[in-house]
């Protein structure tokens, strides 16, 4: 790998939501625009398409009456996502044919999730679906009281989830009902499971620890800044890139304690969510892409 461009592709629109790519393709949802402002229009303005990994080529495209907002998720047949009509879509990776759509009555700007033979979604009204990911049923729905647009966690059938109503919420796989509800100091924006616990951070810029069996916080932990990607996790610590400060943070996992420190320069981290491919970390900041090596299962860092 050598950095050199292989192709670059039109959309055809603006992208809508966070593309997913497997080896057969690259998978991108897009809006257009109404040619009058806030005028009624019945042109569709929605799109997904799968695009060759090796040569951008267009090989489907499929009109959507509604962009489709936030993330895709896919699994080895099918890509899903939450448009901005309420609607959920179900589309064949191989065809571009829509396998079933869920109607609902309020718009997705959200995460999903595939996890068994399910897929949750969450809504902006607050309401989460488990459906099945072949037919589209709806097996269970759960409504909480905010927003829900960051990923859900399942861990041993149970599902977490935290909501812009300022709680995390720990509901049965099975059927739906609640276990436990644990209330932080703000709307809630993201839910990660460690082998320590549940990690939580929330829009009064500090990180949470909780207990997956009884929602018990273990340790809280206050930062420079809000927390709006999800954080990247390892065995014994935790990277966070909050957006005030100069640098990202490693807390232990077990207490709460600061471990390590990556600068990047002050107020220069973006919204993106650091990723570790191998040994390698890559981290997104306002002046580009920082790379650093020897990222371990610790969550400690080398140069």
């Amino acid at each position: 790998m050598d950095g050199e461009l292989n192709w670059k592709t039109e959309t055809g629109g603006d992208i809508s939501a966070s593309p997913v790519a497997d080896d057969r393709g690259v998978y991108i949802a897009s809006e257009t625009t109404t040619e009058a402002a806030g005028a009624y229009s019945p042109r569709a303005t929605g799109a997904i398409r799968a695009l060759g990994n090796k040569s951008g080529v267009t090989l489907w495209m499929r009109t959507l009456q509604s962009p489709i907002r936030g993330v895709l998720a896919s699994d080895g047949h099918a890509v899903y996502g939450g448009a901005a009509d309420g609607r959920v879509y179900a589309i064949r990776k191989d065809t571009g044919q829509i396998v079933w759509v869920l109607e609902h009555s309020a718009p997705f700007l959200s995460h999903p999730v595939v996890s068994g033979n399910d897929l949750y979604i969450g809504s902006e009204d607050g309401t989460l679906f488990c459906i099945n990911r072949e037919t589209g049923q709806v097996r269970w729905r759960y409504r909480t009281r905010g927003s829900l647009r960051a990923p859900v966690a399942v861990v041993d059938q149970m599902v977490f989830v935290g909501s812009a109503d300022r709680n995390v919420y720990a509901i049965r796989a099975l059927d739906g009902r609640l276990r436990w509800r644990v209330r932080t100091g703000a709307a809630v924006q993201s839910v990660l499971p460690t082998l320590k616990g549940l990690v939580v951070t929330s829009l009064d810029n500090f990180v949470y620890a909780l207990s997956p069996a009884r929602g018990v916080r273990l340790w809280k932990r206050q930062l420079a800044g809000r927390v709006a990607g999800q954080p990247l996790a390892a065995d014994d610590g935790a990277l966070f890139a909050p957006l005030a400060g100069d640098e990202c943070v490693v807390l232990d996992l077990r207490d709460g304690r600061k471990l390590n420190s990556l600068e990047v320069g002050e107020d220069n981290n973006t919204g993106a969510s650091p990723i570790a491919v191998g040994s390698l970390l890559l981290v997104t900041t306002r002046q580009g892409l920082f790379a650093y090596g020897e990222w371990s299962e610790t969550g400690t860092q080398g140069n």
